[in-house]
């Protein structure tokens, strides 16, 4: 059979589009790597989670090689790649029906109009391949706006330094039942002249659209919601995508191949299925959404006689300023036998979220600061607040003493005693930009090779020393506030190791055909019918998780699918 509409993954950047074209009536298809699970696989299964990373690949079947940057005794600097199965650290996020969206938080702060100038806006940086987005701000509001209706985000717009413009004056939904701690830190941040704001969040306050509320368990980031109240592509768009009777959702299906034809159009997609067999598939339109890394490896992996080094990759830019999410955290201590009972009650509270934030220092100036510039100014970024709700890691730092030596027995339950019985850590988030550079890009693996025997995602994670400054300035703010509020053990780390779950980049947009990979509406340059929606189209990142973003442009490439494909 032959479809209007080919997806090739099923998270952010595809469940909009297979939502918008199957309502406007196009037979679309989704091929999704992975298992299509619902709510009754999502448990709250905190080995599985873990310990047994159960929603994704094992690392033996399905991995990547991770290149980093060594220093010589000269101080001259060489890259040495490794296995992900050897190493253990995984670059998986989700590989099942709706991808990472089922795991996500749901932090939905949109990006502000000055990141989509950065160049123009604060200049060159050496070293740094920064240009300005080929869209504004205003092009892409709407679909913020959109995408708060349809995927559900709950929260309330307060007055800030930095809010942004919007056309609806506050979500569609009211905010979520809170922690106590949210009204702590308002009190501690305006004793200090900061601003915290409440944390919109793509997770159903109250039932709607067919789904149940949040259940406040205490257990979100990283999970799958039991409920269906968190926005992920399967729960807010694909269930009613399918109810169309338009779409077609083929699971465990691995996409190896985007074949051409002599017009440089895309014309089949050649996949193995549960079985491992071969099978093909065509359609009038393509997209393109595995999420940064593989989107990258599939278009590497496609070539052809027009595309010797890859699908749409003529000018060598496929795979190029991969970006990831720079920042840190950071954590103070809060000892029960130092608060009153009154407060020892309200910290010990679990479920409801914190959903505090500070983006006071979205926009730095300060002459204190020393960036690239040395000016004082340069794009900052986000500090969200949280608590981590998982036992199994703190079970597992208990098994060290002082001296990190391992115990066990008597010491080892005396230490998870006191763990879970004398203090609560209040933890940070800081999210700033990782500037895109050439040390930092996708190609493909010559020698390992996934078990279906094709060449796996090399992935080079190079970062820029300017994005350390902007997360350690950022995170002495985060611990200004946790000492106002009185915790101790404060505490902040600032990495230039990317966070495997906020990845962009790789086949940015543009409107210079020799520079970017994609065009505006995120059309290939090369390749007339063949469309990247997921965040591979970043050419910068923002100073906020994607996931919010991702949807948005995607729900605004859907249109211009949809216009295009019904009126030819």
């Amino acid at each position: 059979m032959k479809y209007d509409i080919c997806i090739v993954g099923s998270g952010a950047g595809a469940s909009p589009v297979a939502y918008t074209l199957a309502k406007a009536g196009a037979k679309v298809l989704v091929l999704e790597k992975g298992p299509w699970l619902t709510e009754k696989e999502f448990f709250k299964d905190e080995l599985a989670i873990s310990l047994r990373d159960a929603y994704n690949p094992d690392l033996q079947d399905e991995q990547h090689v991770i290149e980093e940057a060594y220093e010589t005794e000269d101080g001259s600097t060489y890259w040495q790649g490794e296995a992900t199965s050897e190493s253990g650290w995984s670059f998986w996020n989700g590989s099942v029906v709706g991808g990472s969206s089922n795991f996500m938080s749901g932090y939905f702060h949109r990006l502000k109009p000055i990141d989509f100038r950065l160049r123009s806006e604060f200049g060159d940086i050496d070293g740094a391949n920064i240009v300005d987005w080929p869209i504004s701000y205003q092009e892409l509001e709407p679909y913020y706006a959109l995408v708060e209706q349809v995927v559900g985000v709950s929260g309330k717009v307060v007055e800030h330094p930095h809010q942004e413009p919007r056309s609806t004056k506050d979500f569609p939904y009211p905010p979520l039942a809170e922690h106590a701690v949210a009204g702590w830190i308002d009190d501690a941040a305006k004793a200090i002249d900061f601003h915290s704001m409440p944390v919109p969040r793509a997770v159903l306050s109250q039932p709607a659209m067919g789904r149940n509320s949040c259940e406040y368990s205490g257990y979100c980031s990283s999970y799958g919601c039991s409920t269906g109240a968190k926005g992920s592509g399967r729960a807010a768009l694909l269930n009613h995508a399918v109810a169309t009777g338009n779409l077609t959702i083929v699971d465990n299906a691995k996409v190896y191949r985007l074949e051409t034809d002599n017009e440089n159009k895309v014309s089949a997609v050649h996949y193995y299925d549960r079985q491992g067999r071969k099978q093909q598939v065509s359609a009038t339109i393509y997209v393109v959404a595995c999420q940064a890394i593989e989107t990258s490896r599939l278009l590497l992996a496609s070539r052809s006689k027009n595309f010797p080094n890859g699908l749409a990759n003529n000018n060598g830019q496929v795979g190029k300023n991969l970006v990831f999410s720079a920042g840190g955290t950071g954590q103070g201590d809060f000892f029960y036998q130092d608060l009153s009972k009154e407060k020892q009650a309200e910290l010990k509270q679990v479920g409801p979220f914190i959903n505090r934030a500070l983006q006071d220092w979205y926009q730095i100036d300060d002459a204190t600061f020393s960036g690239a510039n040395d000016a004082g100014k340069a794009k900052g970024g986000t500090i969200d607040f949280l608590f981590h709700q998982n036992p199994i890691a703190r079970v597992q730092g208990s098994q060290w003493d002082d001296n990190e030596d391992l115990v066990w027995g008597e010491q080892l339950k005396h230490n998870i005693f006191k763990e879970f019985t004398s203090y609560k850590t209040l933890r940070f988030e800081v999210f700033n930009d990782w500037l895109p550079t050439d040390d930092c890009f996708v190609t493909l693996d010559e020698e390992v090779t996934d078990k279906w025997g094709d060449p796996v995602a090399k992935v080079r994670i190079g970062a820029h020393a300017h994005d350390l400054k902007v997360g350690e300035y950022l995170a002495e703010k985060g611990e200004q506030l946790l000492k106002q509020l009185g915790a101790k053990n404060v505490s902040s780390s600032v990495s230039s190791y990317p966070p495997t779950n906020l990845m962009a980049g790789g086949c940015r947009f543009g409107d210079d055909a020799k520079t970017s990979v994609l065009n505006k509406h995120c059309q290939a340059h090369e390749v007339a019918n063949l469309y990247i929606t997921d965040g591979s189209f970043m050419p910068t990142g923002g100073s906020v998780p994607y996931t919010f973003t991702i949807y948005a442009n995607a729900f605004r490439v859907a249109d211009h699918i949809k216009q295009r494909y019904f009126s030819s």
